[in-house]
């Protein structure tokens, strides 16, 4: 076939050939079963025990050289690739004429048995090979060179054939959540599903997708997240319970935020956010073991050690050391919106001292956390299911865990006090009137559940594919999701 064979023409040539299979009777979209008796890693490792045997592989053509009366092909399965030696005496003329016609990006089944070429190559030397799925596009690799990005993203089941990396990208995400749901099942913990429609958008500040049902003829909310009805069976005496699914939040979108993100939420009767501390710390060290075989990582050229314990820190304390001003010597509203002011920070919408630390947190302290860091006692402002710290009620029982400046995770002792709890919407529902526009209902039916009682519980939620792009060492969230959010291509 000519290098110079315009795609089309490719495309052409194809379906031609199919239609010559046809003809012959060897339509291969009919086939429906092939049995494997091999892997390609598998019979690599194994070569000293399995030469001579007869085996089956199966896989897809990626590459194939025609020598005269011979031929190999270069075959991808599931563990890798692995040759197979096809010769015109072996297979007979007639077939053999047939399998020189294959392209490259075909899925065949090869039985034959395990040997090393002259070259020192284990190979299958094939008496019997099949086609069982024709490809009809040409893979990217000779065509585009896999430079579009969003080539890659849009045709995750190309970039996968011809980007072996990006299998153990996926590969290793799997393994660090089989760590955590191990972690969690093996502490007797209950792993449920709660709604992803809602009639109610809480349990997070953000802004919901908003659909609507039909029959009901109501507008219904994708979940912004889990927390309210996994702390609900709780209430209900499953003391410890977590869920791992998908979130979704009508949001920006950036390397660190798709608008469908999955998360696990874990609750846990009895306990407090420095049990949560505990566990983050472990499973989060865990998860690491299980996907890269070590606790300290590089991230784009940065090593980050989860290796237990992790630093910790207040809030305010760290906007102290970063900023060199201390809120807890400032009292009034009026007086830290000043401060911010003159740091130039935008306080539009900041009504209050506790809103300002948070700002000044961001701005000057988030930066700095490159190392694994609990940041702890948050303002009350900014924590509306977070209980109060006794010793100063300004402050609440919560953590947010930072690794390369990120956070992923969140964490509290559970607000379970059904009054101030109420109190808390309220405020919150203050600020949406005031313009913002990231939505904090009310929700009755927890309250309700409140006042039936929720005991002393410690919760958290960890953003799984962020952490995962620390795992893997992803520079976007979208290397770590198989079907990320795009922009449509007409659009």
């Amino acid at each position: 076939m000519s290098e110079e064979m315009n795609l089309s023409e490719v495309l052409q040539v194809r379906r031609d050939k199919l239609k010559k299979l046809r003809d012959l009777n060897r339509d291969p979209f009919k086939i429906e079963r092939y049995e494997q008796t091999a892997f390609s890693e598998d019979i690599k490792n194994n070569f000293e025990t399995m030469e001579g045997q007869v085996v089956s592989i199966a896989g897809r053509i990626m590459a194939k050289r025609t020598m005269g009366k011979a031929a190999f092909l270069d075959i991808q399965d599931k563990q890798g690739r692995i040759q197979s030696y096809v010769r015109k005496d072996a297979i007979g003329e007639e077939e053999y004429d047939i399998v020189v016609t294959y392209d490259i990006g075909d899925i065949v089944g090869v039985k034959g048995n395990v040997f090393r070429t002259q070259k020192g190559e284990i190979s299958v030397k094939a008496t019997d090979i099949l086609l069982l799925s024709k490809s009809l596009q040409p893979l990217p690799e000779k065509w585009h060179g896999l430079k579009d990005k969003e080539l890659r993203y849009r045709q995750r089941y190309v970039d996968l054939i011809v980007n072996p990396k990006v299998k153990e990208t996926f590969i290793a995400r799997t393994k660090a959540i089989k760590a955590l749901r191990k972690y969690l099942d093996d502490k007797d913990f209950l792993e449920v599903e709660t709604p992803i429609l809602d009639t109610v958008a809480s349990g997070a500040t953000a802004k919901p997708f908003i659909t609507h049902h039909n029959t009901l003829d109501i507008d219904m909310y994708m979940r912004i997240a889990t927390e309210l009805h996994l702390k609900r069976l709780v209430v209900g005496g499953i003391d410890r319970v977590y869920e791992i699914g998908r979130l979704f939040r009508n949001e920006g979108m950036s390397p660190k935020h798709n608008p469908e993100f999955t998360t696990i939420e874990w609750y846990m009767a009895y306990a407090d956010y420095e049990v949560m501390m505990q566990m983050c710390e472990e499973v989060v060290a865990k998860m690491a073991m299980a996907a890269t075989g070590t606790t300290k990582l590089t991230y784009q050229g940065k090593e980050v050690d989860f290796t237990p314990p992790w630093r910790r820190i207040r809030m305010v304390d760290m906007v102290t050391e970063e900023t060199g001003i201390n809120f807890e010597e400032i009292e009034t509203n009026e007086e830290a919106i000043k401060i911010a002011k003159e740091k130039g920070l935008d306080v539009d919408k900041i009504r209050s001292k506790g809103e300002v630390i948070n700002l000044f947190f961001e701005e000057f302290c988030e930066e700095k956390l490159l190392q694994p860091t609990f940041v702890t006692h948050h303002p009350v402002e900014i924590s509306p299911f977070s209980k109060r710290d006794p010793e100063n009620p300004h402050y609440t029982h919560r953590f947010e865990a930072f690794a390369n400046t990120w956070e992923i995770a969140n964490a509290f002792s559970e607000l379970n006090d059904p009054i101030d709890q109420k109190e808390r919407f309220e405020e919150q529902i203050k600020k949406q009137e005031l313009g913002e526009d990231e939505i904090a209902m009310m929700d009755e039916d927890f309250l309700n559940s409140l006042e039936v009682g929720l005991p002393p519980t410690g919760g958290i939620g960890i953003g799984i594919d962020r952490l995962v792009m620390l795992l893997t060492d992803s520079p976007t969230i979208r290397d770590v999701i198989f079907f990320p959010t795009m922009k449509p291509i007409d659009k």
